[in-house]
């Protein structure tokens, strides 16, 4: 058995490449639930099923930040998992609602990449991340730098 290759080099990364990332996860209402007592997010529209339905969407909305979580996670096989930083994350944007039992997957393109000028074994890699539903709704899209050592 081959042991599993978590991450890529910066020589790995190829600008306007589109990584179609294999993990998925399905959101349990228990998900939803641990990461908002976790995170003490207490809003009803969370955990709230009355409250919910009387709201514009009807029903418990996932909370966002899960849901950025979940996705970065989703990422690090093929983007970070031999990061020596996240840099920065940017321009977090929610696109449409999550629900409980949605389903995500997600998908890289590499944006830019760039050498470190003070250090030369590592580089900085420039991604946009998108998020889908099981409908193949777009629900969350982010960009993110990584630092990322060469080979």
């Amino acid at each position: 058995m081959k042991a599993s290759n978590l991450g890529n080099y910066y020589e790995d990364f190829e600008v306007g490449e589109i990584i179609r990332h294999s993990l998925s996860k399905t959101i349990f209402e228990s998900d939803n639930n641990f990461f908002s007592l976790l995170t003490m997010n207490h809003h009803p529209v969370h955990l709230n099923t009355d409250y919910a339905a009387q709201r514009q969407h009807g029903e418990i909305l996932v909370v966002g930040t899960l849901v950025f979580s979940i996705v970065v996670g989703i990422t690090v096989p093929d983007i970070s998992g031999k990061a020596i930083a996240n840099l920065a994350y940017e321009n977090v944007d929610h696109l449409h609602p999550v629900f409980i039992n949605d389903t995500i997957y997600a998908e890289t393109k590499v944006l830019d990449k760039r050498e470190s000028t003070s250090k030369k074994d590592r580089g900085v890699v420039y991604v946009e991340t998108t998020a889908y539903n099981q409908k193949h709704e777009q629900v969350l899209k982010f960009r993110r730098k990584v630092l990322i050592p060469k080979r």
